[in-house]
């Protein structure tokens, strides 16, 4: 015969609460049997005392067993951004218009005492449920005031005249704004509110996103509150490669070799640029060790030219491709020819070489070796970014370029 057992497993917690009713009757029994004179009372009191411990073991279960389900009316969500390594989260809960009025009512204007809590003068929780919190990866500003990296609840203090301050609470972990403290602030900062399409349920966003920061929004009903989230992201990144160097990829060229190109291509640092160039030619010497330290030797303003050639030796076609416009654009001219002359004269069927030569010539003021190159990149069917470069550079130099055009 088949008999089936369900069993419900409630984990730890469950069996620390069983032990500690347990615990709690044997200790009741022994000091009430001390204590009471006669048996009635004894038991009177007894079976009250069982009846109360046994609700809460129950309710416990009960809590414990309950299957999870979805969150109604203001569903729980989350929108991060990455801005250069760096990382911002918002999560929120999303309440809905629902045809009610949001401002100065859902959402009430400035400071208030709610009615529960111990604030006296408490702001909009700016979402629904839980506060509504940031994280911030590394230290940021918000509208150029400095936050440092770390976990903040978003308060909102709207006011009727369209402005309102964002308050940064380091308190993230109560729920809404009944217990805000001013003294728990860690940011303020003020902004203008915008007009927007109706949004019904409240959203958070990014937007106008770019290489060091994005606007953070705050969309409902007919209002968005913008605030600009800012990394200082080449320090962000240099910090890391200091520590990522100390590591596994600081014995390869190809780790010390990235960083001082990074240091190159953003102007940035470049004495310590220099040092993990040298870094890398110690471990290889090689077109990539040579040309990044080549470039920043440049970039500091001394001579390159040794280390220009000695990476030119090493080159593919691409590389040296490369080279050329390294070398012209820290203002090598001449030097830069010699690379793309060679790259031609290597390479006689690649129209890109021509391409790249022109430009050269070009750029030193020689227009008829220029217009010269570029027509003759044309004529050997360039690819498409080949082609509409040639014919970028002829219209600059006032040619007509219609034919070539008319080829597409």
């Amino acid at each position: 015969m088949f008999t089936h057992q369900t069993t419900v497993h409630t984990g730890k917690a469950l069996l620390k609460e069983i032990f500690f009713v347990k615990f709690q009757i044997r200790t009741y029994l022994s000091f009430y049997t001390k204590q009471f004179k006669t048996m009635k009372q004894f038991f009177k009191t007894t079976k009250t005392l069982l009846l109360a411990l046994l609700f809460v073991a129950g309710t416990s279960i009960t809590v414990l067993a309950q299957i999870t389900r979805p969150r109604a009316p203001s569903p729980a969500a989350k929108v991060s951004q990455t801005i250069g390594i760096s990382k911002v989260t918002i999560k929120y809960s999303r309440p809905a218009v629902k045809e009610r009025e949001v401002y100065g009512i859902l959402a009430h204007y400035g400071y208030k005492k709610l009615g529960f809590g111990t604030s006296e003068a408490a702001p909009w929780r700016a979402g629904a449920n839980e506060n509504t919190t940031i994280t911030f990866s590394h230290d940021a500003t918000v509208e150029g005031q400095p936050i440092p990296a770390g976990i903040f609840c978003i308060f909102m203090a709207p006011t009727e005249n369209g402005e309102a301050e964002v308050i940064f609470s380091k308190n993230s972990s109560s729920w809404g704004s009944f217990f805000y403290d001013p003294a728990e602030d860690q940011l303020k900062v003020t902004i203008s509110s915008e007009e927007i399409p109706s949004k019904e349920r409240l959203t958070f966003d990014f937007v106008d996103i770019d290489a060091q920061s994005a606007v953070a929004v705050l969309d409902w009903e007919k209002k968005r509150f913008p605030f600009t989230v800012a990394f200082d992201v080449h320090e962000i990144v240099l910090a890391n490669a200091r520590e990522e160097l100390r590591g596994v990829k600081g014995f390869s060229w190809q780790g010390p070799a990235s960083a001082a190109n990074y240091c190159l291509q953003n102007n940035i640092h470049l004495e310590e640029g220099i040092k993990w160039a040298d870094q890398a030619i110690n471990n290889t010497r090689n077109f990539n060790t040579l040309s990044v330290k080549a470039g920043l030797t440049a970039a500091m303003g001394n001579d390159a030219g040794a280390l220009y050639d000695e990476a030119a030796g090493l080159a593919s076609k691409n590389q040296l491709n490369r080279l050329g416009y390294q070398a012209m654009g820290a203002g090598d001219h001449e030097r830069a020819l010699e690379y793309f002359k060679t790259n031609v004269k290597n390479n006689p069927e690649d129209p890109n070489m021509y391409d790249s030569m022109a430009e050269c010539y070009k750029n030193m003021g020689e227009d008829k070796e220029a217009i010269k190159n570029f027509k003759k990149s044309l004529s050997m069917n360039p690819p498409v970014n080949v082609k509409a470069n040639s014919i970028k550079n002829l219209n600059e130099l006032g040619v007509d370029t219609s034919a070539y055009v008319a080829d597409n």
